[in-house]
């Protein structure tokens, strides 16, 4: 079997902690992710022609991911980041910065020509000239994967329905998917009845939601996934529904059976959330030594 090929568009930023920067943009976290995964990857995205986007361009051709990194007249993105006593990440994201004015010309949409798959988010929609190039990017795509982000005031349901609607498989968190139930006329607070609300009012036939430390749930086809998650002490949750994303992306793409890819899944976001930072370094022999604990033969 080829390997498969994903394209991601949108956000690569400096995640600005007290203790210093970091190369973050969940985008670009899947990204990262899927490489990690073995897959192909393109990045789409801007930096600006400024100090940080000179560095952040030159982590992504170390990685093989500056190919379609566009740079203009805005300033490379940053976001403050700020960790509550468990961990959890509040988001302050300066803008417009250069991945706000993100275009689709003819280079970006030849990439998808061959690509099985785009990854997407709704931050990139915040502003009008990146929420129409990714409405561009998205009639191109063969298999559209929506990772809903919702930052506020950074989004509008309005432009997050146009961003379900095309899509053939969402991520959300629960908070997010009862939100937006709720706003889209829901009148339920079960977590189920709210994800096959969504498969139904967008016509999505996989709807994916992780749910922290309890694992993630998952409507495929009319038929449920469940995992309730692998504990682990959290330094932070930076990058942990990124990392998740990725190891599920990956084995969806590859045919792998959706319990194991969700049993893999839940184990690379737990693993991310016990480190530091987005994209940390996970080794084959924790994510196995993490699944020997929690599931012994």
């Amino acid at each position: 079997m080829p390997t498969p090929k994903v394209v991601c568009f949108g956000e690569v930023l400096w995640d600005c902690f007290p203790e210093g920067r970091k190369i973050g943009g969940a985008p670009l976290n899947v990204a990262l992710g899927l490489k990690h995964h073995a897959l192909e990857v393109e990045m789409i995205s801007a930096v600006g022609e400024d100090a940080l986007g000179d560095e952040l361009i030159a982590f992504l051709a170390s990685q093989q991911l500056a190919s379609h990194i566009q740079r203009n007249a805005y300033p490379t993105g940053t976001v403050a980041v700020s960790l509550d006593t468990q961990g959890v990440a509040q988001y302050t994201i300066t803008g417009p910065v250069a991945w706000d004015a993100i275009e689709a010309g003819p280079k970006q949409l030849e990439v998808l020509a061959n690509a099985q798959a785009l990854v997407y988010g709704s931050l990139a929609a915040r502003e009008e000239q990146s929420f129409q190039s990714l409405l561009g990017i998205i009639a191109a795509a063969a298999f559209k994967i929506f990772d809903v982000n919702l930052r506020p005031p950074h989004y509008s349901i309005a432009r997050l329905k146009q961003l379900m609607v095309p899509a053939d498989l969402i991520k959300f968190n629960e908070e997010e998917i009862l939100e937006i139930s709720a706003a889209l006329g829901s009148n339920s607070t079960s977590l189920q009845t709210n994800m096959e609300f969504i498969a139904a009012h967008t016509q999505t036939p996989t709807i994916c939601v992780t749910r922290g430390g309890e694992g993630a749930i998952v409507l495929y086809n009319n038929t449920w996934y469940t995992h309730g998650g692998y504990p682990v002490t959290v330094a932070d949750t930076v990058g942990a529904g990124d990392a998740f994303l990725a190891a599920f992306v990956a084995g969806f793409l590859q045919t792998n059976t959706l319990q194991k890819t969700l049993d893999h899944a839940c184990a690379m976001g737990a693993l991310v959330a016990s480190k530091e930072g987005a994209n940390p370094k996970i080794t084959t022999a924790e994510i196995a030594d993490l699944k020997a604990e929690h599931n012994p033969q």
